[in-house]
């Protein structure tokens, strides 16, 4: 088994149902690429960049992401909980991360744009400094998630409570506001 990767486009790929043959890809590129039921644990992705690409029921245990960017991706339901904490970092745009979590993971800065977020469980996660540009929030779950400078002034459809959440100089749209004070059931005009 190869331990590392490097510099490498991997275009069209079938890795579904399989473990990935290397522990560690730098600055790689796949494109087009099926990770349907992959097991990717243990695995290091450094300066990586995934293109169009399909994840679903993926195994990301100690997984780490540093320097990642997600474009056009479908990641339906993946558990980025379990994911190594450890200098995560990542950017997704025009991803469709429906049902995923990201629950107690620790995930400053990240870069969420254009996004479809329906239902994703941000519980206890610390999301400090990340921006969620134009993405669909309906339903995602926060609570006790840190969210200090978290910038949300383009997001839509989210409902956060301010009493169980730690939004410290998070940014928010006027219009956002109401969605921050729902749970009173008031009628703002």
């Amino acid at each position: 088994m190869n331990k590392q990767a490097f510099d490498q486009t991997f275009e069209n790929q079938n890795f579904s149902g399989k473990k990935l043959p290397a522990k560690e890809y730098d600055n790689c590129t796949f494109v087009n690429c099926d990770f349907t039921s992959t097991d990717m644990s243990v695995v290091t992705f450094l300066e990586c960049t995934f293109d169009t690409c399909i994840f679903g029921s993926v195994m990301l245990k100690e997984t780490s992401f540093q320097e990642v960017t997600f474009t056009d991706c479908k990641m339906l339901g993946l558990d980025f909980g379990n994911c190594n904490s450890f200098m995560f970092s990542a950017t997704y745009d025009h991803c469709n991360m429906d049902y995923c979590s990201f629950s107690g993971l620790v995930m400053k800065n990240v870069m969420f744009s254009n996004c479809s977020l329906k239902e994703v469980d941000f519980t206890g996660a610390d999301i400090t400094g990340s921006v969620f540009n134009d993405c669909d929030l309906s339903k995602a779950i926060f609570e006790n998630t840190i969210a200090h400078k978290a910038d949300f002034r383009t997001a839509k459809n989210f409902t956060i409570d301010p009493e169980v959440n730690n939004l410290r100089k998070a940014k928010f749209s006027r219009s956002g506001l109401i969605d921050l004070l729902q749970k009173y059931d008031l009628d703002v005009t």
